[in-house]
This record gives structure tokens, C-alpha cells and sequence, in this order.
């Protein structure tokens, strides 16, 4: 029998049966009802060919052939908890592998890590820069990358989709560009950087003036290192943590975004 076909529910009511020799105790332990018990024994053995179960005036009673298959049954279910157990343990869930930005790492990702990770002892990340990395080949836990939506994958936001044009005292009267930075109409950028952290770290150098999102500037402006030009605007784009759904449902997973989004 292929293992796609193996009717996996109907075996583990056929289980509980067994051991309480009584259809309603099976449906207590499984939460269902006696009649439901019932419908898939009844569709086990027609699946099977075979009577597992017979009725006596002392009650439920195993056939020979529903004894036979106990014991394989029985060891192929503790096989199972094995394995579950091998996979969550595989998880590591005291290991977290991210994705991000380096500028956004350093401006805002970091100091949160650093927070959870002191509640959390013997928490250790391993960073990846290529925010764009493939989730397979890189055995990501979680990406953030600056997306107007998370797309196919699970996500949430981790901070308002906002931007602001920044500039370091004493400047150059002239415009740092990147891809998705959102100029001013007409104006001639001077450099044109790769990303954000590259036009981050122009702007800081006094190179001129930018736009960027406010999670990337908002510690320099407390710190003094920039001044905010004006007030800032919604943007289209913003920090994401995303994720594809097996990874999305883990629980340490689900801790860390928990956290990230308290």
C-alpha cells in the first residue's frame, strides 16, 4: 500500500478502540463522537477487507486480524512522536538564522535582538546581509526586507510605513539618490548610492541630503547627527519581517515576532 493511501486517522481511531475495547471511551479521548468511532472503523475495514472488531455479550472484543496489526501499529505511532520530537529539537530553538538589511540591523534590529536575547539566555542569532537571500539555501528562521507587502510569504510590519528627508549640519547643498528613494521632482542627485544604508552613511558624511525611511534615521536624529527637513510623509514601502508559513508557525518563530511586535 503507497504511504499516500495509508488512512492514517481511521488507524489511530482503530488505536484508541483497541486499547479501551469500547467505542465511546475512544470517542472521549479523541474528542469525537461514538458514532463517529463507529464510521471509521466501519470504513477501516472496508478499506482493509478485514473485520477488526466484534461484538459479544461481554462486549467489544479484537478478531485475529485486529490483533495482528497492533503491535506494528503501536511501534510505526511511538516512530512518529520520534520523529516529531527529532524535528522540533532540529528547529533549534535557541538558534535563530535572519536576513536583514545592514542598516536596518544596526538602526533598529540590533538593540531589539539585544533586549530579547538578554531575557532569553542562550539565545544566538546568526545575521545574514542579504536581506533578499533564498529562505532554502541560506536555512532562514526569518527575513526583513523593505517590500510594500510581505507577497507569497507570511509577514508582519515592524514599523510605520513612513519616510523623511534628512541632512547632516553643515552639508552639501546637493541630493543623495538610491533605488526607491523618492526625490523631489527635478532634482539632480550628486551620488547615487546602491541602498539606503549607502545614502545613510553619504548623508551622515555630509554629502547632502536624502530621503529615507524614518526607522533608518530616527536614532541619528535623537543622537543629533541628522535634522529632519520636514515632517514625515506615508510611503509606499516598509520593513517587513516576513517568512514562508512552516517557518511562520514554529514556535520560536512565533516568539521572536511576538516580541519584535510587542
Amino acid at each position: 500500500m503507497k504511504r499516500t493511501h495509508l488512512p492514517l486517522n481511521a488507524l489511530r481511531v482503530y488505536d484508541a478502540a483497541a486499547r479501551h475495547l469500547s467505542f465511546t471511551r475512544a470517542a472521549d479521548e479523541l474528542a469525537v463522537t461514538p458514532a463517529a468511532v463507529g464510521q471509521q472503523i466501519r470504513a477501516l475495514e472496508d478499506h482493509l477487507g478485514v473485520v477488526l472488531f466484534r461484538r459479544t455479550s461481554k462486549g467489544l472484543e479484537l478478531t485475529p486480524e485486529g490483533c495482528a496489526g497492533l503491535d506494528p501499529l503501536r511501534e510505526g505511532f511511538l516512530r512518529f512522536e520520534e520523529s516529531v520530537a527529532a524535528m522540533q529539537a532540529g528547529q533549534a530553538s535557541d538558534r535563530y538564522t535572519i536576513a536583514a538589511p545592514r542598516e536596518f540591523y544596526a538602526e533598529w534590529l540590533a538593540p531589539r535582538l539585544a533586549t530579547f536575547q538578554a531575557g532569553t539566555p542562550g539565545v544566538v542569532y546568526s545575521i545574514i546581509a542579504d536581506e533578499g537571500a533564498d529562505f532554502t539555501e541560506a536555512n532562514l528562521d526569518l527575513a526583513i526586507r523593505l517590500v510594500d507587502g510581505p507577497g507569497e510569504l507570511e509577514g508582519v510590519q515592524l514599523a510605520p510605513s513612513q519616510r523623511a528627508t534628512v541632512v547632516a549640519d553643515g552639508a552639501r547643498d546637493a541630493w543623495i539618490d538610491w533605488p526607491g528613494a523618492a526625490l523631489p521632482d527635478g532634482v539632480l542627485p550628486c551620488i547615487k548610492a546602491g541602498s539606503p544604508g549607502q545614502a545613510l552613511s553619504s548623508a551622515l558624511a555630509g554629502m547632502g541630503r536624502t530621503v529615507l525611511p524614518m526607522p533608518l534615521v530616527e536614532g541619528a536624529i535623537e543622537r543629533g547627527q541628522l535634522k529632519a527637513l520636514d515632517d514625515p510623509v506615508d510611503s509606499r514601502r516598509a520593513y517587513w519581517l516576513v517568512a514562508p508559513t512552516p517557518q511562520w508557525r514554529s514556535k520560536k518563530v512565533k516568539a521572536l515576532v511576538s516580541y519584535l511586535t510587542s
